[in-house]
């Protein structure tokens, strides 16, 4: 069984997590800047995400909101 990887690549701001050693045989494009990558079954072996920085940073931020939102009233300790 193949360990996951995971490599940034600063440059290209880039992220790329393997969890497969399978050579890739296809990808389908989820979204703006996010490609799952397949094997020759199908089989999902690799995500890459371009512009990763701003990826990470927007989903946090979308969770951060997501929680505040739910907390009924905030009270200072």
């Amino acid at each position: 069984m193949s360990k996951t990887r995971m490599m940034y690549f600063e440059k290209d701001d880039v992220l790329h997590l393997a969890i497969s050693d399978e050579p890739e045989a296809g990808s389908v494009e989820l979204g703006p800047n996010i490609t799952v990558e397949l094997n020759d079954k199908g089989e999902m072996i690799g995500i890459e995400i371009l512009e990763a920085s701003c990826f990470i940073r927007d989903s946090i931020m979308e969770s951060v909101q997501a929680r505040v939102l739910r907390v009924p009233e905030f009270r200072p300790a």
